[in-house]
């Protein structure tokens, strides 16, 4: 137990900068986050083809009157929905950096160099540790971005016009009722929407890793390991402490030398004393 204690207290000092390494963490949130956002493009998804195609399918059999209200919700969701990819990206990159972090302790762990087979039991157990906090994390990253597509923040479109001029005409054909000033602003309405909840997830979604794998990590990473432990029998843990067969044999011939060279010590001073 204290020697999987200070594998934990060398992973801790890792992840607090103590020890280099945890502040690849951070590397994921400032840069590799905020750029896989940036690839999405969503002025591409915005396009006058795909915003003038979603909105007069989201008007259906009978054109709204003045705002179309789900072709809105349809191009928002189309542009939010991609962000489940970073967001995922996001967690498995914290989850390598982690596993590594936990590799890196256990060849600092000098004392675990002695047992092997408790090295091996150590490491298997930090990573399914970190594979449920993984699996934890993505399920509430997944989440957050989950809420901003399926309820829209209401203020935000409250300020925008409404009159008949800017929603095209309702007594045109749903083809053709909408011109492309007003399509150019839907799009351009909908990317400044996109743009504010890119803001707002690029510190939740952060914040959220933290929380479920990074925070974790320091709190319990061996928690489940000591349980098992508590629960095995003296014969079963013995078997965690068995040394390295080198390390075993170099002991006994060194131990077989000692014995050596006490008897000859012995002898030594026995002829020293009868003089």
């Amino acid at each position: 137990m204290e020697i999987c204690r200070m594998f934990d207290s060398i992973y801790k000092e890792h992840l607090d900068g103590v020890r280099p390494g945890g502040e690849k963490v951070y590397h994921v949130f400032d840069n590799q986050f905020p750029v896989a956002i940036k690839r999405l493009q969503f002025d591409k998804q915005l396009s006058m083809e795909n915003v003038k195609k979603l909105i007069t399918e989201a008007d259906g059999y009978q054109p709204h009157l003045i705002a179309p209200e789900q072709g809105y919700r349809r191009l928002i969701e189309s542009c939010l929905i991609s962000i489940r990819g970073p967001a995922e990206a996001a967690v498995d990159a914290v989850h390598a950096i982690l596993k590594d972090l936990v590799r890196k302790a256990i060849n600092e762990t000098h004392e675990l160099k002695q047992f092997p087979t408790l090295r091996v039991e150590v490491g298997n157990a930090a990573f399914e540790s970190l594979d449920r906090m993984r699996d934890e994390s993505k399920k509430n990253t997944l989440k957050l971005v989950d809420m901003e597509c399926s309820y829209l923040t209401v203020d935000f479109f409250r300020k925008l016009p409404q009159d008949v001029e800017r929603g095209g005409n309702p007594s045109h054909s749903i083809f053709d009722r909408y011109n492309d000033s007003y399509l150019r602003r839907i799009g351009q309405t909908v990317l400044s929407y996109v743009n504010m909840v890119c803001s707002t997830l690029r510190n939740s979604i952060p914040k959220s890793i933290v929380y479920c794998q990074v925070r974790e990590a320091k709190r319990s990473l061996l928690d489940h390991f000591f349980t098992e432990l508590g629960a095995r029998e003296m014969k079963q843990l013995s078997k965690l402490l068995d040394e390295d067969p080198a390390v075993m044999e170099r002991r006994t011939n060194l131990a077989k030398r000692l014995e050596l060279y006490r008897s000859a010590q012995s002898e030594i001073d026995a002829v020293a004393w009868s003089k």
